[in-house]
């Protein structure tokens, strides 16, 4: 069985490693994004979480974000402040289609509603198409689109009942 746990300095080479592994997919990671000075800032916050199989590996990983340039955008409804971000949401090539980044994102839920928060959100590059066919059957609208970084994002929000 799978568990879900919060990450620690133990686990930083690993997800440095499992995001390498995606540079070239559909998120557009390169070699400066996501780094170890992400990780760690992930760490420091206590917003960074890892699925782990039974031998131990980290499968998945996903952060509860903090990144003021988007919590300003316009697009997020102002009746379901305050909210969180999730970011950095990645499953192991082996290990994809197979519900694990819902199971993820249903987890930092929970901990965002432990929180006080009322919604979620969460920028997609338009061609994840995977992403984008995941985020609405956990019920995201999209609200929105942005240049951000010197990419187009569509932004989705879900409230957090």
């Amino acid at each position: 069985t799978n568990r879900i746990e919060l990450a620690t300095d133990n686990d930083k080479a690993e997800i440095l490693a499992l995001y390498r592994s995606m540079i070239g997919g559909k998120a557009d990671w390169n070699e400066n994004y996501p780094s170890m000075e992400t990780i760690e800032f992930d760490l420091s916050r206590d917003a960074l979480f890892v699925m782990k199989n039974d031998a131990g590996e980290i499968i998945a990983c996903i952060s509860i974000d903090e990144d003021e340039e988007i919590s300003k955008l316009e697009c997020w409804s102002a009746d379901l402040q305050p909210s969180g971000e999730l970011s950095r949401i990645c499953v192991r090539k082996d290990m994809q289609n197979r519900g694990i980044a819902r199971i993820m994102m249903k987890h930092t839920f929970e901990i965002l509603r432990q929180q006080g928060m009322k919604s979620v959100h969460i920028l997609v590059r338009p061609e994840h198409k995977i992403a984008l066919k995941s985020y609405s059957h956990l019920d995201f609208v999209k609200v929105g689109e942005c240049e951000l970084f010197g990419k187009s994002f569509y932004c989705f929000e879900k409230e957090l009942s």
